[in-house]
């Protein structure tokens, strides 16, 4: 099976895996609600580590940047394979739900931005639901369907917990956070720099600006100086092999890592490497 697999193109997915699979890279567009039905699912942002397994509900914020580590269970117990359900929860639909519902949200929601949902009998039948259409070829889920799937999904999430409209409405654009804080904690991360103007509340000429303001470089020369003087700490003070942490700083390839590495500093990460062990 393809994984993740799409029951609803675009808003509704289901993954099934039988060996452990790390994803360096996940940005979250939009709010999303994950069922982890088997196997354990561990994400990791600059400020939260959450795990869960089989039966527990996470609520992931929207705009955010985070490693997803996927195991699945013992061989040969019940949970030996991994599998989710995961609902984006899209701010058009959302808007669509507080008009026709006539909710909003009375406050600005200043609590963590991943929560884990407190089960109960009506979430866990709402995704036994989902399941059969993940798991069975023939079944189809309709595009009106899957909205009634969602909308159902978001009124028994604020049956569950009721301070949630202030998660799920609130509809303001992400303010202006402190740039130096932001990039020192997530500069491993490779992506865009449009995808961090954005995280940083900032149009990608305002985010250019502000960083050559802070930094009194690029942000593209910056991230890359980071990232290798970064990687030069670890292979000195921590002893740790080249192969085993490029993908974690941001680097596509091996090779790229070590070429950009022995441009900056004489010798090749390998190198370094021997000379210290």
């Amino acid at each position: 099976m393809t994984s993740p697999a799409e029951i609803l193109p675009g808003v509704i997915f289901y993954s099934y895996l039988s060996a452990e699979r790390k994803e360096k890279v996940c940005f979250w567009n939009h709010h999303t609600l994950v069922l982890q039905v088997s196997g354990q699912f561990t994400l990791e942002t600059s400020s939260q580590k959450i795990s869960m397994t089989g039966g527990e509900m996470l609520l992931v914020g929207r705009n955010q940047l985070g490693t997803l580590t996927k195991t699945p269970g013992p061989a040969g117990s019940p949970s030996a394979h991994y599998e989710t359900v995961v609902i984006s929860l899209q701010e058009d639909l959302l808007r669509r739900i507080v008009l026709e519902e006539k909710l909003e949200s009375d406050q600005k929601y200043i609590g963590p931005p991943n929560l884990l949902i407190p089960s109960n009998e009506f979430l866990q039948g709402y995704f036994q639901s989902i399941i059969p259409y993940a798991r069975s070829s023939g079944a189809a889920m309709t595009d009106e369907m899957g909205i009634l799937k969602v909308k159902e999904g978001v009124k028994l999430l604020l049956l569950a917990v009721p301070g949630l409209r202030n998660f799920l409405f609130d509809f303001s654009q992400p303010y202006k956070i402190d740039l130096e804080r932001f990039m020192l904690s997530n500069f491993h991360f490779n992506v865009p720099i449009e995808k961090f103007a954005k995280l940083t509340g900032r149009s990608l000429a305002a985010f250019k600006r502000d960083f050559l303001k802070t930094f009194g470089v690029p942000p593209r020369q910056w991230l890359q100086d980071k990232r290798l003087t970064e990687a030069k700490h670890l292979i000195e003070t921590k002893h740790e092999k080249p192969s085993a942490i490029y993908l974690d700083l941001g680097f596509e390839s091996l090779s790229h890592f070590s070429h950009s590495f022995k441009k900056k500093f004489g010798v090749t990460p390998n190198a370094l490497k021997c000379s210290i062990t």
